[in-house]
Order: structure tokens, then C-alpha cells, then sequence
């Protein structure tokens, strides 16, 4: 059975709705211990003082934040508990707004959110109802774990759900990131078109089930096998498309061929129209060496010109010879 991580309530105007919040998402990270090579014993992490080397035990531990100077500001762990705000147990929405406006930079994790108990229910119901017509997101804080985050509670597949945000000093911003240019230069239309075209054949549905870890599916199916005394190699990296990019107008092409010439469901191009391709291929270049063929036939006709002139002036010459010579006094 799922255990509450938090239980409080959700405020908005004067309407108050008692709430318990369930993880709403987990890790499948692979977890491994270091262990002893040669016995197999497991290798533990022990809290050891700097100064002495000796162990530590909880209770003898204070919290400290360093400061500028190298030294510590200590505190005992019940002294943040009372640092806390009034507010823990409560989410006060101070705003609706778009969904679409908060960018998901922003999230960090998710929660479902529950009616705590049976006078919770339509309250519940009505905020969820309400949120539902408007396609709003209720924006407020919420002090979980000692720390106080920034919050978004919203309808999401027939429920409500409360996400934790990070607040806007939280997030980095782009002009500190020095490897990020300050202005993008122009792209070459063509290949905007190109990129556009794979865009338009990669289009599909949002389906995350259809996506997966494939690393760890892969990391699990070698740790049962190796838990039955078997030994499996994993699979050949398939990446073979991680060289260098010489021509980005070839390589757009390639992309086009490459997602056109294959269904959703994995095909590739068939034969047929590779064929039919080849075909009109080879006639649209037939079709250009013909004309060429006929010039290159009519070519020796441009000589009778100069032909006609030759037989005038053998005509011209005859002439002259008959002509009597005249005799000299």
C-alpha cells in the first residue's frame, strides 16, 4: 500500500481541501553496493572526523553552512525545524494561470494528490472540475522536506496532481552559459526547408509508452543472467552515425531518405518504388541525350555555306581561262 510523503491541504479563496500526496513517479536506476573483491563483503561508507579519523555517531553530528571566511555557522537539526514557515502544512494557490505559459524548465517532481478523507471528496472534486473547464494551474508554495518549494497543482488524467518548481533565482539563466551564442545566425533557407520536411515525417502522436530505458533493460536481463552462473555480452552499440557532419545539406538529405523511406511500424522503402524511381530516372536522361544525338547529326549540314562558295570560285577560275590573253606591242 502507497504511504502519504506529504498531508496537508490545498487552499484557494476560501475553499480548503485536505490533501495527501503519493510519489507520483519512480526511479528504474540500477542501484549496485561496492562490494570486496575478494571476500565479497560488503564496502560501507562511515562518517569520520576529519581531525580525530574516528567514527561519528548521529547524535554527536550539528549541521553547519560554510561561510566566506572558511568557518561554520552550526546548527542543531530541531533548530531548521522551527525555521520552517507556517505555511508547511498548507498550499495557498495565489494564482491560475496557463499551462502552456509555465515552461517545464521549471518542474521537478510529481505528486497525485488524494481527498483526505470522506469530507474531502466534493471539495476535491470541485477543484479538480473547476480546473478542468479553465485549463488553469494553480501556482502557490509548499514547505516539504525542510525545504519550501514553489508548486503547481493541476488536473491530469482525471485527478489532481502537485508538482514541486524550482523558483526563478533557481533556474540558470542562458547569458551565463558562455558556450551559448549571443546571436544565432541565419540558416540557409534550403535546409530550413529540409529540416522542416523531416519534422513534418518524424510527426506523430505523444506516446510515452512507446519509449524506453533500453540501458537498463539491458543492465537487468546481464544481472539475471549472471544470478544463474551465466555470462552475456552486451549488444554492439548501433550508434554509427556519431561521426563528424561534413556537408549539413547532405546530411538533411540523408535524414529525409532515411525517415521517408520507412513506415511507423519500422519498413523500409520498398523495392518497387526504388524501381520505379530508377525508371524515370533513366528515361528523364535518355529523353536529354536524344536531342543532343539529333544536334550533333545536323552539324556536317552547316558546311554546305562554305561548299557553295568553293564551287563559285572554281566556276570564277574556268571563266578566266577561256578569256583571250592579250598580246603584247
Amino acid at each position: 500500500m502507497a504511504r502519504p510523503v506529504w498531508k496537508g491541504s490545498i487552499s484557494f479563496g476560501l475553499v480548503s481541501v485536505p490533501m495527501r500526496a503519493f510519489t507520483a513517479a519512480r526511479d528504474h536506476t540500477v542501484h549496485f553496493h561496492q562490494l570486496e573483491r575478494s571476500s565479497g563483503a560488503r564496502v560501507r561508507n562511515h562518517t569520520v572526523s576529519e581531525e580525530s579519523g574516528k567514527e561519528v555517531e548521529r547524535d554527536d553530528m550539528v549541521l553547519g553552512y560554510e561561510l566566506p571566511n572558511g568557518k561554520y555557522a552550526t546548527f542543531e537539526r530541531d533548530e531548521l525545524d522551527d525555521l520552517r514557515p507556517a505555511s508547511t502544512r498548507a498550499v495557498e494557490i495565489r494564482d491560475f494561470v496557463a499551462l502552456d505559459d509555465v515552461d517545464p524548465i521549471y518542474y521537478q517532481r510529481t505528486y497525485w494528490l488524494a481527498p483526505d478523507g470522506d469530507a474531502a471528496a466534493e471539495p476535491y472534486a470541485l477543484l479538480l472540475r473547476a480546473m478542468e473547464d479553465k485549463g488553469r494551474v494553480g501556482i502557490g508554495t509548499v514547505v516539504m522536506r525542510n525545504k519550501q518549494y514553489l508548486t503547481a497543482v493541476r488536473p491530469l488524467d482525471g485527478a489532481l496532481a502537485m508538482s514541486t518548481m524550482r523558483f526563478a533565482d533557481e533556474v540558470i539563466d542562458r547569458s551565463s552559459i558562455d558556450d551559448i551564442p549571443e546571436k544565432v545566425g541565419k540558416a540557409d533557407p534550403k535546409a530550413v526547408q529540409l529540416a522542416g520536411q523531416i519534422i513534418d515525417a518524424l510527426a506523430g502522436a505523444w506516446d510515452p509508452s512507446q519509449y524506453h530505458d533500453t540501458y537498463t533493460e539491458e543492465v537487468k536481463k546481464i544481472i539475471t543472467a549472471k544470478s544463474k552462473g551465466k555470462t552475456m555480452t552486451p549488444p554492439p552499440s548501433s550508434d554509427d552515425e556519431g561521426g563528424e557532419v561534413i556537408d549539413l545539406m547532405d546530411a538533411l538529405r540523408a535524414s529525409i531518405e532515411r525517415s521517408t523511406g520507412r513506415s511507423r511500424t519500422g519498413t523500409k522503402e520498398r523495392p518497387a518504388k526504388k524501381a520505379a524511381a530508377t525508371k524515370r530516372s533513366a528515361k528523364r536522361s535518355t529523353a536529354k541525350k536524344g536531342p543532343a544525338k539529333k544536334a550533333a547529326a545536323k552539324k556536317p549540314a552547316a558546311k554546305k555555306p562554305a561548299t557553295k562558295r568553293a564551287a563559285k570560285k572554281a566556276t570564277a577560275k574556268k571563266a578566266a581561262a577561256k578569256r583571250p590573253t592579250r598580246k603584247s606591242a
